[in-house]
């Protein structure tokens, strides 16, 4: 995405289109929900990508069997709660209250012109967890980063769509840290998807992490554009 480029709606269901396109790919059971409801005064656009997953609370994923325990999952709870089976998995029993439901949601915001992430997180008796709760639950490393860095803080709000409370990184500073990056891209002449790069950035503060696979597809689909080009290259130069 070039410097200057508006990062409107169209642009950033794009990205999300390329998101989710890899995430289908591997499993990671991101999804695009389109709005039912709206009155034309949305701080977002009609539609907005989100996931599921279970984690237990001391921040590692729920694993299933024949994956590794931090490994997320999005199986039907019945399936993601089943004791694993090999050897290098976790063994100890989970109780209800051990294991959290987060559900993530990325919206456009038309005020700030970027992504907002939107979270809520329960326990599996359906009590959620307070805000201090989820600072509790911040890593050491990203608490001073949410203190001091470039996406300021964790507040809760109504969400734009669905009209219910969800906690949110706020996005004011979202630019201001997004520019260097994007400024680095253009400066190594590579593609970057917006909302891998600014996800992979702001997810592990509240518990998300994305595979480093996004990012290799990001590279591999850029390597197909160039052999795509090289491959047409030889034949404009024969019709010459």
């Amino acid at each position: 995405m070039e410097e200057d480029e508006f990062f409107g709606e169209e642009t950033f269901q794009h990205y999300c289109a390329e998101f989710i396109k890899h995430s289908q790919k591997i499993g990671d059971c991101w999804e695009w929900r389109t709005s039912k409801f709206g009155d034309g005064t949305q701080d977002c656009s009609d539609g907005y990508m989100c996931k599921t997953q279970f984690q237990i609370k001391n921040g590692t994923a729920v694993s299933h069997r024949g994956t590794s325990a931090r490994v997320q999952t999005c199986l039907p709870m019945e399936e993601a709660l089943e004791p694993p089976l090999d050897d290098f998995e976790v063994t100890e029993p989970t109780t209800a209250t051990e294991v959290i439901k987060y559900e993530y949601h990325v919206l456009y915001s038309c005020s700030y012109q970027v992504p907002v992430l939107y979270f809520r997180a329960s326990f599996l008796d359906g009590s959620p967890l307070a805000l201090k709760d989820i600072w509790e639950g911040v890593h050491e490393c990203y608490k001073t980063r949410l203190l001091h860095g470039p996406w300021d803080t964790i507040t809760q709000q109504e969400h734009p769509i669905l009209g219910q409370p969800f906690f949110v990184l706020h996005p004011c500073k979202t630019n201001e840290f997004m520019t260097p990056v994007l400024k680095n891209s253009q400066k190594i002449n590579r593609n970057v998807n917006y909302i891998t790069s600014w996800l992979s950035m702001v997810g592990p503060a509240v518990g998300l992490n994305l595979p480093l696979s996004y990012a290799r597809a990001a590279f591999q689909d850029e390597g197909n554009v160039d052999r795509q080009d090289s491959s047409i290259e030889p034949k404009s130069l024969e019709e010459r």
